[in-house]
């Protein structure tokens, strides 16, 4: 193995530490106790390093974001595929959604709340596309009329309501059931 593709090998493996401490970090104390100087003193690398990989703060966050975006997109596939009708399908990826931002809040808030500079769209990352991807592919067999794109983004952002109302509390948590019950007809019924 030539130096060239060790220190390839090296920086890669220092990009992703980065990347994990800080969902680490993030995910039990918060994205305000992510900055770099802590980062680099949990990776035991210096400040100068950790900006020969990212920008600052946001740009790790960013890369926080894609790796949940790549993480949803599998997810997401996966339960799609394991359905046995497009209904089926519907239900188990809306509700896959919720659990995905319940389970790792700190995560879809990289994903979806904080200010970094990912956008959707054809320029998106790869990972931010396929995520999109899969809710389009779940999300059209019920778009009727409606363009495609357009009815999963407002799928989605309904989801993401109820994801954000309930993270802060603002929803009985005894209805989450119920509530996904309701949108899930709503999309069905077109």
């Amino acid at each position: 193995m030539g130096t060239q593709t060790r220190k390839e090998r090296q920086r890669a493996e220092r990009h992703r530490l980065i990347v994990d401490t800080a969902r680490e970090i993030a995910e039990t104390q918060g994205w305000d106790a992510v900055t770099v100087r802590r980062l680099a003193e949990a990776i035991e690398y210096s400040q100068p390093v950790l900006y020969s990989h990212f920008a600052g703060k946001d740009a790790i966050v960013a890369a926080v974001a894609e790796q949940g975006c790549a993480e949803l997109a599998v997810e997401a596939r996966r339960l799609r595929e394991a359905a046995s009708s497009p209904e089926q399908a519907l239900t188990e990826v809306a509700r896959g959604y919720l659990d995905f931002a319940r389970r790792s809040p700190a995560l879809y808030d990289a994903m979806f709340v904080q200010k970094v500079d990912l956008k959707f769209g054809a320029d998106a990352p790869q990972a931010l596309r396929d995520a999109f991807g899969e809710l389009a592919a779940v999300f059209g067999p019920f778009a009727a009329d409606d363009d495609v794109e357009t009815f999963t983004e407002v799928a989605w952002a309904a989801m993401h309501g109820l994801v954000t109302l309930d993270q802060d509390g603002r929803l009985r948590p005894e209805f989450r059931d119920q509530r996904l019950a309701i949108l899930v007809r709503h999309w069905i019924r077109g």
